[in-house]
Parts: C-alpha cells; sequence; structure tokens
C-alpha cells in the first residue's frame, strides 16, 4: 500500500526534532517539553519513559541510516541498563522499547536478555503477575494497566517459561482491570487482609490507561508462544477495547479524562491507540481494514492539528496534578513516530 504523503513529511520533521532534542538534553533523557518555548524538562536515569526516548533515537538511526545517529542510540540504551534490576513493572515500557528497534545491536540484544530474566524472576507466583513494585514510591503491590505494555514481549522473549510468565501477567491484569462494557479500571493495590481493591488515582476514565491495555492485547496476539486461557478471549477483548478509539462517536484525539471532557487532550493517547491498532490490522480478521483505516486516521489528525516543528503538542502528563498538561511528551513523540514509521515501511510495527 502506498504510504500517504503527509506520513514521510511528519515523520522526518518528528526526526529532526530528535535530533534537536538529543542536541539540548546531552546524556539526560527528555520527559516533556513546554509547548511555547520547546524547552524540554528532562531526569538523569529516564524514569519510566527513559525506553521510549532510546526507540526514538533507534527509529531517527533506521531513517538516516548515520553512523553517528545509530552511535547515540546505543549509547542511550546503554544508559537504561539500571533499571534491569529495578523494583517495577515499568521495565517493559523501559527495556523493551528500548531495546526494540535495536537491529543487530550486541549491547541492546544482551539488554533485552538480562531484562527478561529479571522481569521473569519478578513475577509474584501467589498475585500471579510482576508487581507495580517500590521504584517509584508509594505501595508496592499494584496492578496497574501501564506495567502491561512492553512487559508483555519482554517476558515473552525468555523461552517458554517467560511466555507462560507473560500469559500470568496480562490475565492477570485484564481480570482485574477491565470491567463490563469495556470500562477500565488502571490501578488496583492489594492487601493481605482485604484483597484487590480499586485505586482512586489515575482515575477510571484515564484516556492513556485504555490505550495501554489496548496494546497490551495487540502485542499478545501476534506472539503465538503466549498461552491462550480461553479461546478468543483476546480477540474479543480487543475488540471491545478497541470500541473506545473506532466506535460512532469515538473522538480521534480524547480527553485526558473522559469525566471532564472539557479538559485537556491527551495526544500520546491517541498515538499509542493508533499503534495498537495498526498492530491489531496486521492480524487475519473482518475487522482488519477498519482497524488501519481508524489508526491512519487517528495518525492524520494528530499530524494535522497537533504536530508543529516536529513536537507534538496536546499531550498531558498528569491532568489531575496540572502537570504537563498541553505539552510535547517524550512517549507521544515516540509513539508518533512508530506509528508513521509503520504506515511508511520504515519499522514493522508486529516487532515492536
Amino acid at each position: 500500500m502506498t504510504p500517504p504523503p503527509w506520513a514521510g513529511r511528519a515523520l522526518a520533521d518528528v526526526l529532526d526534532r530528535a535530533a534537536a532534542t538529543r542536541a539540548e538534553a546531552g546524556d539526560r533523557f527528555p520527559l516533556y517539553a513546554d509547548p511555547d518555548t520547546g524547552r524540554w524538562v528532562t531526569t538523569g536515569r529516564g524514569s519510566w519513559t527513559g525506553g521510549f526516548w532510546a526507540g526514538l533515537l533507534w527509529l531517527r538511526a533506521r531513517h538516516t541510516g548515520a553512523a553517528d545517529d545509530r552511535a547515540a542510540a546505543a549509547a542511550c540504551t546503554a544508559r537504561l541498563a539500571g533499571w534491569v534490576e529495578a523494583d517495577t513493572s515499568t521495565r517493559g515500557l523501559i527495556l523493551w522499547y528500548g531495546t526494540a528497534l535495536a537491529d543487530g545491536d550486541t549491547g541492546a540484544r544482551e539488554l533485552r536478555t538480562r531484562a527478561a530474566r529479571a522481569a521473569l524472576a519478578a513475577l509474584d507466583p501467589e498475585l500471579a503477575l510482576v508487581p507495580w513494585g517500590s521504584a517509584f514510591g508509594g505501595p508496592r503491590l499494584l496492578a496497574r494497566v501501564d506495567g502491561v505494555p512492553g512487559m508483555v514481549p519482554l517476558l515473552a522473549a525468555e523461552g517458554p517459561k517467560g511466555a507462560e510468565a507473560a500469559a500470568s501477567h496480562l490475565y492477570r491484569h485484564l481480570d482485574l482491570c477491565l470491567g463490563e462494557g469495556g470500562r477500565v479500571v488502571p490501578a488496583r493495590a492489594f492487601e493481605a487482609a482485604s484483597g484487590w481493591w480499586e485505586c482512586e488515582s489515575p482515575p477510571a476514565g484515564w484516556s492513556r490507561g485504555r490505550a495501554w491495555l489496548l496494546l497490551a492485547v495487540a502485542d499478545a496476539l501476534h506472539r503465538p508462544g503466549v498461552p491462550r486461557r480461553t479461546p478468543d478471549r483476546l480477540e474479543a477483548v480487543a475488540e471491545r477495547l478497541a470500541t473506545s478509539w473506532t466506535g460512532p462517536g469515538a473522538p480521534l484525539v480524547p480527553p485526558a479524562d473522559e469525566a471532564r471532557p472539557d479538559g485537556p487532550l491527551d495526544t500520546s493517547a491517541a498515538a499509542i491507540a493508533a499503534v495498537a491498532l495498526l498492530k491489531l490490522a496486521r492480524l487475519p480478521g473482518p475487522r482488519a481494514a477498519g482497524y488501519a483505516y481508524r489508526a491512519t486516521a487517528v495518525l492524520e489528525r494528530l499530524v494535522g492539528e497537533h504536530l508543529t516543528r516536529g513536537m507534538l503538542l496536546d499531550g498531558c502528563y498528569d491532568a489531575e496534578q496540572g502537570t504537563a498538561v498541553r505539552h510535547e511528551l517524550v512517549w507521544g513523540d515516540f509513539f508518533l513516530a512508530l506509528g508513521l514509521a509503520a504506515l511508511t515501511g520504515l519499522a514493522d510495527v508486529r516487532d515492536v
């Protein structure tokens, strides 16, 4: 299929912006940028978003073919090594997306192998999942939807035992976080005396929660080695979650919190969902063409109305706290670039 002409231009703009960000951030990791000045807030270790920055640099290296771009991506990925033993299920976000695009890079491959083994060792057999962990403070025994994407393919990379763990981690989160009618509970906490209970934050209407869970299910559907607990359940779950993005009246770019329809948008949620829909579109079935059409429409809207000089604006880091509510977010840039790379043939979305 011939890619739409806007996709290649937009991808080049986003990846040129990545080069400018690299010059500004140096050895630090960009987190979010001011929409007016373009200046980044950065972190020293990358937080839970570091893998997206490394992944964006790997996409730039593919795009340019330049040795210095590849060296920069490899160096950034190496700086993620401190997260291998960190107590957090966001190791999936950090160490899968930070290494998945690193074709032929020995260091990235070895880092991913170490990370997969550490993630497998972190599976709690009683809870049947890798807990959210203590790395960012707060309760350790949480099931959060943003601890599932990335973790599924990372665990699955560790052979048959890893694939079993990936299934356990995914299905346990689906049991805990997916309610009636596709309602998503972004986080539940566990206490020995009372079991699992719903957390107030993030709120149930958090658009990124639905997007993360859809992405995790799409990842599992592309990995036949991950055991299916119930025939066709993942396909049914994917269809139910996708309705949030494809159903009648579904916005191309949702509010950050559906309970606040007049509040800030979250373009990063839309970009994540677009990639998930592109993954679903690569599976056989009667809905594939519809998923592809909707994903392309979302990406076109992001490019046409929210992309400025390679900056994907109107991302919402934290609506509850009022933090970076209309900003450029590094993971928004990454998923927009990945979606555009899939449309243009730069990357196979099934592998990432």
